[in-house]
């Protein structure tokens, strides 16, 4: 264990080589608190510790987002850069976004894609992000990544669902060139963000979900064929900079894990291990030399109905099986939900804090 306290971009940076670190990494990628489960919490720590939410996750998180302000088209209310619209759908106590319209849901063809509006990296001021981490490390050394690479899920995000799957049998062409153009962007996007503050960002997050509780959403074979292509081209660019590339997607995807790391992901992010087949000491054992991880804590079932001895039992056991030899970063499995009780996610920053067994 290195004999002072490390930096934070220190920290981040020692386990992705798979080095010892002063204590595990912790983020929140993919992970944030929601917004009632964070009033809850503000409330939890003001009465017992006289301290906010802020005093306790700002010194601990490792790992924050940077990114470039949109300066393109003006857009109509509920509408994303990609054309697609959502409308918010209450759960109760707030609301999640939820797709209602699909812009590309009426083409037929390849040829009918010129006529969607496809972003363009000039709709994007990069020139900010140098002073977005300057902002970030004036407070502390943090390690900075930028997002969001989710190129399957751009593309039916235009197309919908159901149609893109039906796309890949029934019309591949039209399934790929929604795909590349959609890559296309992203290259480039990614590039200008790396560029704009190169040595600066540590990680570059991709995404797609590509696993269900209980499987892959598609077969392996047409993962193989359709999406993987695309984020090696992606990843080789991210790779161009220096930067590590941490892939998301959520549920049971031990059996894409191979495929994985050969088209260029670093850091298996979110990390399911209440999906099928998702088990921590066979991620380590059997991918942890060549493979990191972040995330892990469940959101699912722990954090939400288990209690402060429960969540202090998974994150003791998440660190010393994935954090050994480094190689971990510690944080929720996705965004912490309303209802998880704030002595639960309490517990989860403390014990993660004062946890570290090698």
């Amino acid at each position: 264990m290195p004999a002072e306290e490390l930096t934070p971009r220190e920290r981040v940076c020692l386990a992705l080589e798979h080095r010892e670190t002063d204590r595990i990494p912790i983020a929140m990628i993919c992970g944030g608190i929601n917004a009632p489960a964070r009033r809850e919490l503000e409330e939890y720590l003001g009465r017992e510790r006289r301290m906010t939410v802020d005093d306790l996750v700002r010194p601990l998180v490792d790992v924050w987002q940077v990114g470039p302000e949109y300066v393109g088209p003006e857009l109509a209310p509920g509408v994303d850069f990609w054309g697609v619209h959502r409308r918010e759908v209450s759960y109760g106590e707030g609301s999640y976004l939820e797709i209602d319209g699909f812009p590309l849901a009426g083409v037929e063809d390849a040829g009918d894609l010129d006529r969607h509006a496809w972003p363009s990296t000039e709709w994007f001021d990069y020139s900010v992000i140098p002073g977005r981490i300057a902002e970030l490390r004036a407070e502390s050394d943090v390690a900075v990544y930028v997002a969001n690479g989710n190129i399957f899920e751009s593309s039916w995000y235009m197309r919908g669902f159901e149609k893109m799957l039906m796309d890949f049998v029934l019309n591949p062409e039209l399934a790929r060139a929604i795909m590349t153009r959609t890559t296309d962007f992203l290259v480039e996007h990614f590039r200008a963000m790396l560029s704009a503050a190169p040595g600066e960002i540590d990680l570059a997050m991709t995404a797609d979900d590509i696993g269900g509780q209980s499987g892959l959403l598609m077969s392996l074979e047409m993962w193989d064929e359709f999406l993987r292509p695309h984020h090696a081209r992606l990843n080789a660019a991210i790779h161009e900079f220096g930067a590590k590339v941490i892939y998301h997607t959520d549920g049971s995807v031990m059996e894409a894990v191979p495929g994985l790391i050969d088209m260029g992901v670093d850091v298996l992010q979110a990390l399911q291990f209440s999906a099928d087949g998702m088990e921590p000491g066979a991620l380590k054992g059997g991918f942890g030399d060549r493979l990191c991880f972040e995330g892990g804590v469940s959101v699912q079932t722990t954090l939400p109905f288990g209690s402060p001895d429960d969540v202090r039992a998974e994150v003791e056991e998440l660190i010393t099986v994935l954090g050994r030899d480094g190689g971990y970063i510690l944080g929720p499995s996705h965004a912490v939900q309303a209802g998880t009780p704030p002595e639960n996610i309490a517990a989860m920053f403390d014990t993660a804090a004062g946890f570290y067994p090698f």
